[in-house]
C-alpha cells in the first residue's frame, strides 16, 4: 500500500514537471530569433515589391513612350493623307476641267463629221440626179436620132437642116439652190453653222453666240437648229452664266424631242445646277441621264459626277 502511494507520488511529480515545462515561457533567445528571421522576411518582401514596383513603373514608362510614337506615327500619317487628298482634289478639278473642254471639242468635232455626212449625202443624190438625167438626154437622143445609110459616093457631110451638135438643144442639169439667210443673201445655212461651230471651237465666244442665234432665228426647222441651241447653252455655260445655259439646255430637252444632242443636254443641265447650288435638282437630272441614256459617254459623266458627290447613280425602290 506504501509503494503505491510512493508510485502516486512520483508520477505526480513527473507529471507536475512535465506540465511546468510545457507551460512555462520560452527562452528569450529563441523568441528573438524567430523575430529577427520574421524581420528578414518582412524586409525580403518589402525589397521583392519595390523591385516590382520599380518593374512596372519602367514597363508603364517604355508603354507611354512606345504609345506616344504611335499617336505622333498616326498623326503624321493623318497629315499625309490630308495632303494628298488635297492633291488628288486639285487633280481631279483639273482633270474635270479638262475633260470637259476635251469634251466640247469632241462634240464639235462629231457636229462637224455630222455635217461632212449630210454634206456627202446631198452630194450623192445631186450626182444620182445629174446621172438620172444623162440617161434620160442619151435615151432621148437614142430614141429620136434616125441613121440613115448613105450612097458610097454620096458626100459624107450632115443633111440640110440637120443639127451637127444635137447635144448642145439638150437642158444642162442645175443645181440645187443653196438656202440663204434673209437679210444675207449668199450666206448658206450650212456655212453659217459652220463658221459658227468653228468660232465656237477656237474660243470666239461672243462671235459664236451671235452666229447660232442667226441660225436658230432663220434656220429653226433644220435638223442642226438644235445643236445650235445647245452651243448656245455651252457658250453661257463656258463663261459661267449657268442660269442662262440651264435655260438653253432646257429649250433642247422640250422643243426638239429628237435631237442628237439630249443626252448632253440633260448632262450639262444637272452640272450647271450644281454649279448654281442646286444639289438636289442636279443629282436627279444626273441620275436620268443614268436612266434614260445607258452605256452611253454621258451616262459614264454622270455617274462619275454622282460618284464625287457621294451620291448613288441609281435610286433603289422600297418594298411596297
Amino acid at each position: 500500500m506504501r509503494s503505491r502511494s510512493i508510485a502516486l507520488a512520483a508520477i505526480a511529480v513527473f507529471v507536475g514537471v512535465v506540465a511546468g515545462s510545457l507551460l512555462s515561457p520560452r527562452p528569450i533567445g529563441a523568441v528573438s530569433k524567430e523575430l529577427v528571421q520574421l524581420q528578414e522576411d518582412v524586409t525580403q518582401l518589402l525589397q521583392g515589391q519595390q523591385s516590382l514596383r520599380s518593374t512596372i513603373d519602367a514597363n508603364n514608362a517604355s508603354m507611354r513612350t512606345l504609345i506616344q510614337q504611335q499617336l505622333d506615327a498616326v498623326n503624321s500619317m493623318n497629315a499625309q493623307m490630308s495632303a494628298l487628298q488635297k492633291s488628288v482634289g486639285e487633280a481631279t478639278a483639273n482633270d474635270s476641267s479638262k475633260i470637259d473642254a476635251m469634251a466640247t471639242q469632241t462634240q464639235g468635232v462629231s457636229d462637224n463629221l455630222q455635217d461632212v455626212q449630210g454634206r456627202v449625202g446631198k452630194l450623192a443624190t445631186q450626182m444620182n440626179d445629174i446621172q438620172s438625167t444623162l440617161q434620160s438626154i442619151d435615151g432621148r437622143l437614142a430614141g429620136g436620132a434616125s441613121p440613115s445609110a448613105q450612097p458610097a459616093n454620096l458626100s459624107s457631110g450632115p443633111a440640110p437642116g440637120a443639127n451637127a451638135n444635137p447635144a448642145s438643144d439638150s437642158p444642162a442639169p442645175s443645181s440645187a439652190p443653196s438656202r440663204s439667210l434673209s437679210g444675207m443673201p449668199g450666206i448658206a445655212s450650212d456655212t453659217l453653222y459652220q463658221n459658227a461651230l468653228r468660232d465656237f471651237t477656237t474660243g470666239k465666244y461672243d462671235l459664236a453666240r451671235q452666229e447660232f442665234s442667226d441660225y436658230v432665228k432663220n434656220f429653226g426647222s433644220t435638223d442642226l437648229a438644235s445643236n445650235a441651241v445647245f452651243y448656245l447653252g455651252e457658250i453661257s455655260y463656258a463663261q459661267g452664266d449657268y442660269k442662262e445655259a440651264v435655260g438653253q439646255y432646257n429649250s433642247v430637252l422640250s422643243n426638239y424631242p429628237q435631237s442628237y444632242k439630249l443626252a448632253a443636254s440633260l448632262l450639262k443641265k444637272g452640272m450647271a445646277e450644281l454649279e448654281l447650288g442646286m444639289k438636289a435638282t442636279g443629282a436627279r437630272d444626273l441620275k436620268e441621264v443614268v436612266r434614260r441614256f445607258p452605256g452611253t459617254d454621258e451616262s459614264r459623266r454622270a455617274s462619275a459626277k454622282l460618284k464625287e458627290l457621294g451620291i448613288p447613280a441609281t435610286s433603289k425602290s422600297s418594298p411596297r
